[in-house]
């Protein structure tokens, strides 16, 4: 009888670290292909319980499925002509905003020139070179730039194909997946499975429902203060503020700037700073604690980390998907015996730290 090998912590490790750098080597070299096929797995999550709905009344599988994707696809096109109208409204302002830029600063020129005793020429001399170099690197970067949004259009084509295959063929995806990991897994599959279309659809929904209140309160918050555009800008706030902590500092910069810009007084931009302010507070200690976080359990720290993550991973896309992803993670981990302590890292479970008291022996005093 042969006795097996035992493998070296250090030997373990390097397997490990080899593997994974490996595996996102991958998926940051076919993100064109990978991110699509993501998203496209999420829409058709969601849009599961429409089909199943619409076949259950005796409607075609088929028919069902294309009712349903022209359904969010009306939807989703009327949204973006409505913020396009309004945009246009923003972008026929631009020469304005344009000139009242350049006005402030020619004027924080005049001012740093006096109070830093710099000559105003070699400011002007510094911005001038900056400008330069900035308008090169546009240049540069306009093909790449092309070729960018030519790949998007050809994912949002793309994407509905996605979805239709992935609703058409999900039976046989699911008798796969269950097939591939053997019957004595089955009960574990079906929770993992079923948890994961729970998860997703819950934290989706809330985020449009999160995103809804928000885009009403920056709105009506802007609008209080007399803020040029404020419905366009309440609206894109609270579309980058899905964005987990870095979202709301995007959120919060553009109508400051525009404020700024557009007003006389630059006490705007403070109101601005702090009606949002006071959103945050109420995004992060109200809405996100009762229609988030309650869906997705994962702590704040590890939110951060696959945040930032997904960014440098798969730029903005990869920071809209590192929660979701994260939360079907810990689903998976919860339910493998040998990866159950990750799930409890992941997860916002806090353990009940003891309090120990030690106890000193005091001399007897006779």
């Amino acid at each position: 009888m042969t006795t097996p090998t035992k493998i070296p912590f250090y030997a373990k490790a390097s397997l490990v670290f080899i593997g994974l750098f490996a595996f996102i080597s991958m998926l940051f070299l076919t993100k064109r292909i990978i991110l699509p096929i993501i998203y496209s797995t999420i829409i058709a999550i969601v849009l599961s319980p429409m089909v199943d709905f619409l076949v259950k009344k005796k409607m075609n599988r088929v028919l069902a499925i294309a009712t349903a994707i022209s359904l969010v696809s009306f939807v989703t096109i009327l949204f973006v002509i409505v913020l396009a109208s309004e945009l246009s409204s923003l972008s026929d302002s631009f020469p304005k905003l344009v000139d009242k830029f350049y006005e402030t600063l020619n004027s924080s020129v005049v001012w740093a020139s006096g109070y830093f005793n710099i000559s105003a020429q070699k400011i002007n001399l510094y911005v001038a070179d900056t400008k330069i170099a900035i308008m090169e690197g546009s240049r540069s970067s306009i093909g790449a730039t092309l070729t960018t949004v030519g790949g998007m259009m050809i994912v949002l084509v793309l994407i509905p194909v996605y979805v239709f295959m992935l609703l058409f063929y999900q039976p046989l995806l699911l008798d796969f997946i269950r097939r591939l990991f053997g019957e004595n897994n089955k009960k574990e599959v079906n929770e993992v499975l079923n948890s994961t279309k729970i998860i997703v659809r819950k934290y989706l929904v809330a985020l449009l429902i999160e995103a809804a209140i928000i885009a009403t309160l920056n709105s009506i918050g802007l609008l209080i203060i007399g803020i040029d555009y404020a419905i366009v800008l309440g609206i894109i706030g609270a579309l980058v503020n899905v964005i987990p902590y870095i979202g709301g500092i995007i959120a919060v910069a553009l109508p400051m700037i525009v404020a700024f810009v557009t007003k006389s007084s630059s006490s705007y931009a403070l109101m601005v700073f702090v009606v949002y302010v006071v959103i945050q507070f109420i995004d992060n200690h109200y809405v996100v604690p009762k229609i988030v976080a309650s869906k997705v359990k994962v702590n704040a720290l590890i939110s951060v980390i696959v945040v930032l993550a997904g960014g440098a991973l798969w730029g903005v896309p990869g920071m809209f998907l590192s929660i979701p992803l994260t939360a079907i993670l810990k689903v998976i981990f919860d339910h493998i015996e040998a990866l159950k302590p990750w799930g409890f890292l992941l997860g916002d479970t806090m353990p009940v730290i003891a309090l120990f008291k030690l106890k000193i022996n005091k001399p007897k005093i006779n």
